[in-house]
């Protein structure tokens, strides 16, 4: 196993395959399921602002989108189980990625969502992002590193006028950088954001740079499993980098599962941003 500097295995290549089974096989075994948790959170925040908002057709800029799996949760209310199931079955090990997406396709055909959402999908991984257009589950997709480029003419036209901003997972590896750019894309709007975080990561300076933007950002209490360690080495490395920076692993990430806050930030001004807690499942 290769560890990053973090002490978490390495799992990037799950993310440059033509398709996402090799993602779900992996991930699979070790119970990753922060997408599930987050859902009827994020669910509950497109809803609050469609409403308070005026935005019939919300759209929504999944940062580290991969194969576009908060977009099949969300706009075609899949789940991860029938995920697993659908990407993990031994019989369509030998399928072609064209079988694949073709039963993506039906997928995105057959359950069209009853309020409109709109999904674009921002990463690294061309291939992800590929596939995840191809089989509908994006509406767009940004192939771009935000954290060394600015985004390009045609990129900032593909991110201006979002109105919410997602992630589950990728802050830590992306920073401030990243939304720092996806904001001043914008314009003078400022879209409202969502990120489920692990524990490992401090927060404080997206949080600053938030801030500075425009933002008040609050921290729901409930913390949320993301996946089991993928060894005991892993565990301990992780445990010791919590350890150094101060986090308190006992009782959470001892047991044996990474875990994620939730942080909801929305724009100075918004009516009742004061409580924390107020996007509930």
């Amino acid at each position: 196993m290769r560890f990053d500097a973090t002490g978490k295995v390495s799992l990037d290549h799950i993310y440059t395959q033509p398709d996402p089974r090799t993602y779900f096989s992996v991930l699979r075994p070790l119970g990753y399921c922060v997408p599930q948790h987050a859902k009827p959170y994020f669910a509950k925040l497109i809803k609050e602002y469609r409403e308070s908002q005026h935005v019939e057709v919300p759209k929504v800029l999944d940062i580290g989108c991969s194969y576009g799996i908060n977009a099949a949760l969300l706009k075609y209310d899949a789940t991860m189980d029938e995920l697993y199931e659908r990407y993990g079955d031994d019989e369509r090990e030998g399928e072609s990625r064209d079988a694949v997406l073709s039963r993506d396709r039906e997928l995105s055909r057959s359950r069209r969502p009853a309020q409109g959402i709109r999904f674009v999908g921002l990463d690294t991984s061309g291939s992800a992002l590929s596939y995840a257009l191809e089989a509908g589950l994006l509406d767009d997709a940004v192939h771009a590193d935000l954290e060394n480029d600015e985004p390009t003419p045609r990129q900032r036209d593909q991110l201006s006028g979002t109105h919410l901003v997602i992630s589950t997972g990728c802050l830590g590896y992306v920073t401030e950088r990243t939304l720092t750019r996806v904001v001043r894309a914008q314009g003078d709007r400022r879209p409202w954001m969502a990120h489920f975080v692990l524990r490992m990561f401090p927060f404080d300076r997206v949080e600053r740079a938030l801030t500075g933007l425009g933002y008040r950002t609050v921290r729901v209490d409930e913390v949320f499993r993301q996946r089991r360690f993928a060894s005991a080495e892993e565990q301990a490395l992780v445990v010791d980098t919590m350890s150094s920076a101060g986090v308190d692993p006992r009782g959470l990430e001892t047991e044996g599962w990474l875990y994620a806050q939730l942080y909801v930030s929305r724009p100075y001004g918004t009516t009742d941003s004061n409580d924390p807690n107020r996007v509930q499942k």
